[in-house]
């Protein structure tokens, strides 16, 4: 099994304000969407919740959750990450999608990160991503483009490997 983490962040490793994302890249979310349909996609509760629309469509949905009692009807919940991937230990990939504890708990498994760099500062963030340690990860590929009408911040697409 492939792992796979998808993140936005700031210039800072910000990812999050007040329990939703930074902004509005519209050409992030097609990208997510083209990346993750299809597949599984892990996320912690508290990324759960603030999806705007639930499930995400197309998608097994995994929801990682300390409380034993959280019953979520379109969503499957395990009691944490490890249990979750010997769950899915026949899948051929899947992609961690937050928040931070997830992420911080994925990235020394993960084989491959695919990151959206915004090129802007989010002073109001207040969940953040860990930093990507170049030792450990290879740059494979990344496209950059400049701000426009539907995407208010330049940004790069980057893909890492684990070395």
């Amino acid at each position: 099994m492939i792992i796979s983490i998808v993140v936005a962040t700031g210039r800072n490793n910000e990812i999050g304000v007040n329990g939703d994302l930074l902004c509005h890249l519209p050409a992030d979310l097609k990208r997510f969407k083209e990346i993750t349909s299809g597949h599984t996609v892990i996320m912690g509760r508290k990324t759960w919740e603030s999806l705007p629309k639930k499930p995400l469509p197309n998608r097994r949905n995994i929801v990682i959750s300390r409380n034993s009692n959280l019953k979520i009807e379109e969503a499957e919940v395990y009691s944490s990450l490890d249990y979750a991937f010997i769950r899915l230990i026949d899948e051929n990939e899947v992609f961690v999608i937050g928040g931070a504890q997830i992420y911080e708990q994925a990235i020394p498994i993960a084989d491959t990160i695919y990151l959206t760099k915004i090129y802007a500062d989010f002073p109001d963030a207040d969940v953040f991503f860990p930093k990507i340690d170049l030792s450990v990860w290879q740059e494979t590929g990344r496209k950059t483009f400049f701000a426009d009408e539907r995407n208010p911040y330049g940004f790069s697409f980057i893909e890492y490997e684990r070395r």
